[in-house]
C-alpha cells in the first residue's frame, strides 16, 4: 500500500493524487491520509505535504516523480 500524506486544501496534494492515478499503482493501492485529521501527523509532516510513502520509504515530496515511482514499483514485482 502506498500512502499519500495530504491536506484537503493543498493543490499540490490534489495534483499528486491525480498524477498517481495515471500510473499502474492499482495493485499496490493508494491510501490518502489527511494530516490535519491527526495532531501527531500534523506535527510530523506539517508543510511537508504532499508526501508519498511506501512503509518507511519516502518516494516523493511536493511533486510526483513518476519515473522514480515506476522504477520502485517495478523492483517490488
Amino acid at each position: 500500500m502506498l500512502t499519500l500524506y495530504s491536506r484537503d486544501y493543498c493543490h499540490l496534494c490534489h495534483e499528486m493524487l491525480a498524477a498517481l492515478q495515471c500510473l499502474p499503482v492499482a495493485s499496490f493501492g493508494i491510501e490518502v491520509v489527511d494530516v490535519d485529521g491527526d495532531p501527531d501527523l500534523e506535527n510530523r509532516y506539517g508543510e511537508w505535504v504532499p508526501l508519498l510513502m511506501h512503509g518507511d520509504i519516502e518516494l516523493c515530496r511536493y511533486r510526483l516523480d513518476a519515473e522514480k515511482v515506476r522504477a520502485y514499483l517495478a523492483e517490488l514485482r
